[in-house]
């Protein structure tokens, strides 16, 4: 109707905003009822939002009314205006439709898009299917909840002076173990996907002082679990001049903080109490436990070794199953350290009181377990190079790491948290395979 004013495009997160004038919104059809002959209700998506169009008499009756399916594209042209007293719907309002047009048709029948997903498929097919399933409101709040996540852990550092640096993910050189490498050829040489970037970030502390990066690592693990990826996310900082108290402060203030910003915020706030009701930012200090205290705290409960049915002892690793109970349990995070030298990774420096266990520590939450790993570092050159030859690497390979520790060494320490487990337990995600965009884990490398 060209008598009508010109309509403004606008997303539907503006449309409060633009209330009671003309406005033109581009979307995706996510849900639709028939009223009537004369009434349909379609609920429109652009990924900022959500919004109730109302349609009426003529726009109801074309065939493209009469064929409408979820999922396809659509533009509606009308104004908006508050929803009558006792109804509902989206931010309180509802576009009433003056015009609208097919943009992109999705298919009906058999190739529908609710024949394609539903939340009774089968968990292979719906991974599958992830491209999909991402339109989902439970998927993508998850996925928006991470990117304010993203978000808060760069405002976090940045807020406390360090510094983002983005490592190669191509490397010659292992951080957590041989076992779990994934191996290529590069050029004619053997390489490895990262499986972390904490030494990288280490040869930045005499030039940029604390450094931290949000990127990609690689575990080739067999490990078919919850908890597992083969690509994950990794935030990771180094920090030069710390006491092994200081990191623990640090690691504690950081998950404070982060869920602190995203809390405050009123979207996300909302879209975490959607996901997960019982949510809550912690403020009592979390709980400081050494290893030997959980080893006790597991035979004093009668938690017994998978394996042979015994007590735990001193220098065992503390499976998945026995830490979630233990923590789940307790209730709060646990900040569990000092573990043992032999089950840490080579670059953990013992303690000066006892040289059977290292500055060494994990954050453990309820519902998820480690969420995150960190250390002091081995600063003096003689005790690393004597820990890459207990643990059989060439200290050749390492030479640009070990030269850390001779031009100037200093006590340093650091942390790697894995964002998947974080976002699974501020959501309560069963998985962290929903924490992410395309998981990735054994088997499963599509799409």
């Amino acid at each position: 109707d060209s008598s009508l004013p010109a309509a403004q495009l606008i997303r539907i997160q503006d449309a409060v905003e633009r209330r009671d004038t003309r406005v033109k919104v581009f979307g995706w059809v996510h849900r639709q009822r028939v009223q009537g002959k004369d009434m349909m209700f379609v609920v429109l998506r652009d990924g900022t939002g959500f919004l109730q169009c109302v349609m009426t008499d003529r726009l109801c009756h074309s065939f493209d009314a009469l064929t409408l399916t979820l999922e396809s594209a659509i533009a509606v042209y009308g104004v908006i205006r508050e929803v009558p007293a006792g109804k509902t719907a989206p931010d309180g309002h509802e576009l009433i439709v003056d015009y609208w047009q097919v943009v992109g048709k999705a298919p009906g029948g058999d190739d529908s898009f609710s024949n394609r997903v539903s939340e009774e498929s089968d968990p292979s097919l719906l991974l599958q299917q992830r491209h999909l399933v991402l339109r989902g409101d439970r998927a993508s709040s998850i996925l928006k909840v991470r990117a304010r996540v993203m978000r808060a852990f760069r405002d976090h550092f940045d807020g406390n002076g360090y510094f983002e640096v983005t490592p190669p993910c191509m490397v010659q050189t292992e951080v957590e173990g041989g076992s779990t490498l994934f191996e290529f050829d590069y050029y004619g040489e053997k390489a490895y996907l990262t499986q972390s970037s904490q030494l990288y970030l280490e040869t930045c502390l005499p030039s940029m002082g604390a450094v931290y990066t949000l990127s990609e690592s690689y575990r080739a693990e067999k490990s078919n679990t919850r908890r597992h990826l083969s690509e994950y996310t990794h935030c990771e900082a180094e920090i030069p001049f710390i006491s092994f108290n200081d990191l623990l402060d640090t690691i504690e203030a950081m998950v404070k903080g982060v869920v602190n910003r995203v809390w405050e915020e009123p979207a996300t706030r909302a879209m975490i109490t959607q996901l997960n009701p019982e949510f809550k930012p912690y403020t009592e200090p979390f709980v400081r436990m050494r290893y030997e205290e959980a080893i006790k705290w597991l035979n004093d409960q009668g938690v017994k070794r998978a394996e042979d049915g015994l007590d735990f002892e001193f220098g065992d690793d503390i499976p998945e199953a026995p830490e979630r109970k233990m923590t789940d349990a307790i209730g709060k995070p646990i900040l569990l350290t000092h573990f043992p030298g032999p089950i840490k990774a080579f670059y953990m420096p013992a303690t000066k009181e006892d040289p059977r266990v290292t500055e060494s520590v994990d954050l453990l939450m309820p519902g998820v377990g480690e969420v995150v790993g960190g250390s002091m570092r081995i600063w003096d050159h003689d005790q690393l190079l004597a820990a890459f030859q207990r643990q059989g690497l060439n200290p050749d390979v390492y030479y640009w790491y070990l030269d850390q520790r001779k031009y100037g060494t200093c006590p340093h320490g650091g942390f790697g948290l894995g964002i998947e487990r974080f976002i699974a337990w501020i959501t309560n995600s069963r998985t962290v395979r929903d924490c992410c965009l395309y998981p990735r884990f054994v088997g499963r490398c599509q799409p």
